[in-house]
């Protein structure tokens, strides 16, 4: 008897617990043994994707997704009213909705707890191209764990005034577009949630309050209201909140901002073009009161929130609209990283005030250092010549400094000596170099000069270590060439 077999079913059940359930599926062949054990798994993972590529030239589109079908339909049946835990589904073949939703209130029904759907349908199957959820789902006691993915706008909205899912505490929503009513009667619904991610959110009010006393993970990431229009005020009380990442367009007021106990925050307030023109024509011409830029300096209240975080990412659009509340940012008191992405049409206006007001900065990630030149940069780049030069640099404690995306400009190479100059804590400098840039660096002459000159960079900082970071492949190409 071979050691698999001589284990008790429970255990197998475990292992099987495992397995694309058409995998599973398959053990039944093995012996008598083995026969029924697939049918006591309660964790189904279904993918309709298996079925395409092994069917792949042997039969047309329809026949696999009917194929597909009986599948499922013969397991869920074999099956029974055996309890279930988790069901993760994934069909992207054009499954027609209600089928779908017959497969989830078959689950709801046997109690499953972990439930993951990812779909995408056919025009022709969905009314005004959205997916509208079972209305068992809205009503479950069970579950606990809820993912859905979809290629199409998913409809919460429907139930959304009358849904209750008490145990419900992880909530993942990801598609091209999300309705989900008003998030002041949305979030209600689930009284024990504790992560809640919504993607592509289109807010139906341009008044927003995100009110939770038990999240501690929250994501959104928001196109504004209908139409990309700026949301007129947009509040979080959110007291117990941890790690918060924040897409959207920039609101004109943030009125609360209640989350002391938030940790890492990534944000990305986003602006378009024309919006960052008028933010750097604002003191040159008479002002228009209905103009939504003008409001832009209230995201101080945000940053006001959320001044007790230990790790911080701003994009580029951030630290754009930050420019305009440079003299009013708080202190990051307790601030150890800061991640930083920079564009070359966005500036870095906001960036001395930034460094002078983290007094515990240990870390700064640099995503790219390509950016737009004002006389507004002040001394965090050397782009401008000026007396006061790194006065901001020299006030910042930060002792480790990565640059990834480094394309070994010239630019970039007088920004690291900037740095290494004025920075007087620094003890390590990393540039990554990345093989999906359009990197210099695959210039024979130029990579080995610039391999000098980091060599240079050391010995004139020797107190601190500046690193070339390079990938297995330009290490190899580079000693194929003789530069390292």
């Amino acid at each position: 008897m071979d050691r698999l077999t001589s284990l008790p079913d429970e255990l197998l059940c475990h292992i099987l617990s495992f397995l694309p359930t058409k995998s599973a599926v398959v053990t039944s062949a093995l012996s008598k043994r083995w026969l029924n054990l697939w049918k006591l798994n309660p964790n189904l993972d279904i993918d309709d994707s298996v079925f395409i590529h092994a069917e792949d030239g042997k039969a047309k589109r329809e026949d696999i997704r009917q194929s597909f079908v009986g599948f499922v339909d013969r397991v869920l049946a074999m099956q029974g009213d055996s309890p279930i835990t988790s069901f993760s589904l994934k069909c992207i073949t054009g499954i027609h909705p209600d089928t779908v939703n017959r497969w989830i209130c078959n689950v709801l029904k046997r109690g499953v707890s972990d439930l993951s759907l990812f779909t995408d349908f056919t025009c022709e199957d969905t009314e005004d191209d959205s997916y509208q959820l079972p209305r068992e789902l809205f009503f479950s006691s069970t579950l606990v764990k809820l993912k859905l993915r979809s290629e199409h706008c998913v409809d919460w909205w429907w139930h959304a005034k009358s849904s209750s899912l008490p145990m419900l505490k992880s909530l993942d929503m990801d598609s091209d577009l999300i309705f989900c009513g008003e998030i002041e009667e949305f979030i209600p619904s689930f009284p024990a949630l504790e992560e809640l991610r919504m993607a592509s959110m289109e807010w139906l009010e341009p008044y927003v309050t995100v009110s939770s006393a038990t999240l501690r993970k929250l994501t959104l990431h928001g196109t504004g209201c209908e139409e990309y229009v700026n949301p007129t005020s947009v509040s979080f009380d959110t007291p117990n909140l941890l790690v918060l990442s924040y897409f959207d367009l920039v609101a004109e007021d943030y009125p609360l901002v209640n989350m002391n106990k938030l940790v890492h925050a990534v944000i990305n307030l986003i602006v378009t073009d024309k919006q960052v023109k008028r933010l750097r024509e604002l003191n040159n011409e008479e002002d228009d009161d209905d103009d939504v830029v003008l409001h832009f300096g209230n995201v101080v209240k945000l940053m006001n929130g959320i001044q007790n975080v230990q790790i911080l990412s701003f994009t580029a659009d951030t630290l754009e609209v930050l420019s305009q509340c440079c003299d009013t940012l708080p202190v990051f008191n307790n601030l150890k990283f800061l991640g930083i992405t920079s564009e070359e049409g966005r500036g870095w206006q906001a960036m001395p005030a930034l460094l002078k007001n983290c007094p515990r900065l240990e870390t700064i990630i640099l995503r790219g250092l390509s950016h737009y030149v004002t006389d507004k940069c002040g001394d965090a780049c050397p782009c401008i010549s000026r007396e006061d030069k790194g006065s901001s640099l020299r006030s910042c404690p930060v002792n480790r400094i990565e640059i990834q995306g480094f394309l070994a400009t010239m630019k970039e190479m007088t920004l690291i000596k900037h740095f290494l100059d004025y920075f007087p804590s620094l003890k390590r400098l990393d540039a990554v170099v990345e093989d999906n840039e359009p990197t210099q660096l695959r210039n024979p002459e130029l990579s080995k000069c610039v391999t000098e000159m980091f060599g240079l960079y050391n010995k004139l900082h020797p107190s601190c270590s500046v690193e070339l970071m390079v990938s297995p492949f330009l290490q190899k190409k580079w000693r194929e060439q003789g530069h390292i």
